[in-house]
């Protein structure tokens, strides 16, 4: 990430509301493997359900006064929430999926100023808990936080907020609103470096 945390945070809540969206829905778009994935291997929940609320979002970035009902779509996206009881590594992240989603949809009923730091955050700690998982059982508390620190996919984890910020700061055209679409992506990879077929 080219600028300190502070920076990034001041040019985020400095955005335009429009802006705002996209820079979640973005964010979103290359999280949502993770949710489909879970499905996948656990038989729980339809990534199409949240497929569907997404793609309903990025409408209503595109489509000036789109008459779509965000409460009801929340309604729809809450039911697909794993259940307490699952506290597997793929069930956290896919709450996580849903907690982000439903931070965009707060955001598009006109609430929740803090809802892009939040998404921001549950990105990256995501990012984290699997390096957490998959990289440091072994190490104390101080050589965790740099291996995580320094570890490849949390600096594409910064890298990417950092690019998707870069694109929300300009003008958020029709081609501009599609280039971050394709862009959230990320050609299916999440942000956990995982994809899946759902």
């Amino acid at each position: 990430m080219t600028s300190s945390a502070g920076g990034f945070h001041a040019r985020l809540e400095a955005l335009p509301s429009r802006g705002r969206l996209a820079f979640m829905a973005a964010l979103i778009e290359r999280m949502w493997p993770n949710y489909a994935l879970y499905a996948e291997m656990s038989g729980v929940g339809d990534p199409k359900v949240l497929r569907n609320v997404l793609d309903l979002a990025w409408e209503a970035l595109a489509v000036k006064d789109a008459s779509i009902d965000f409460d009801k779509q929340a309604e729809k996206l809450a039911a697909q929430e794993p259940p307490e009881s699952d506290g597997s590594f793929g069930a956290r992240r896919a709450v996580e999926v849903v907690m982000a989603m439903a931070a965009l949809l707060d955001a598009l009923r006109g609430e929740a100023p803090e809802a892009p730091r939040d998404v921001s955050r549950l990105s990256r700690d995501g990012v984290h808990a699997y390096i957490e998982m998959t990289d440091g059982t072994e190490d104390d508390a101080e050589r965790l936080a740099a291996r995580v620190r320094e570890h490849p996919l949390m600096d594409d984890e910064h890298g990417f907020q950092e690019a998707v910020l870069e694109c929300v700061e300009a003008p958020l055209t029709r081609d501009a609103l599609k280039a971050l679409r394709r862009l959230g992506r990320n050609e299916g990879v999440s942000n956990l470096g995982l994809s899946a077929d759902a």
